[in-house]
């Protein structure tokens, strides 16, 4: 068994991967966003028409945000599962060697966590746009009616 290439695939694969997730949660975030500036409620004839514009992209950073932990845990458990082979295959019991891979676990975790609290945040804040512009569809709406 390679103990290198399960800490590379940690660090490259699961902490870069979290990375790549982050920045795509961001990217949709920011798209949203500026999309949301443009829009205007008056151009769609259907309230349902104008949820499926505004929701799309959104399940993408909820996605993230709920699992974004569980690949950082996974991480982890690799993590730890490195240290104690590591330390069976050896028979000793190297303080060092044990708190590099710990922390290596860790560092996992903490990446986890890094990602799905701003995506968390992210996709709240755009379920909120997403309340507020429906609303102002029904407002703009009740006008029309009304006249």
């Amino acid at each position: 068994m390679n103990i290198e290439l399960f800490k590379n695939i940690i660090d490259y694969g699961i902490i870069g991967g979290l990375g790549l997730i982050s920045f795509v949660s961001l990217w949709f975030w920011i798209e949203r966003l500026m999309f949301y500036k443009d829009l205007d409620v008056k151009n769609f004839k259907t309230k349902e028409e104008l949820e499926i514009v505004l929701t799309n992209n959104i399940t993408i950073i909820s996605t993230f945000a709920s699992n974004a932990p569980y690949i950082g845990l996974l991480g982890t458990v690799f993590g730890i599962i490195i240290t104690f082979y590591t330390m069976g295959q050896s028979g000793e019991l190297e303080a060092n060697m044990i708190m590099t891979s710990l922390a290596l676990a860790l560092k996992a975790t903490a990446m986890g966590l890094v990602v799905a609290i701003p995506s968390i945040i992210f996709y709240n804040h755009l379920a909120r746009r997403i309340e507020v512009i429906l609303a102002h569809w029904d407002i703009a709406n009740k006008e029309i009616h009304a006249s």
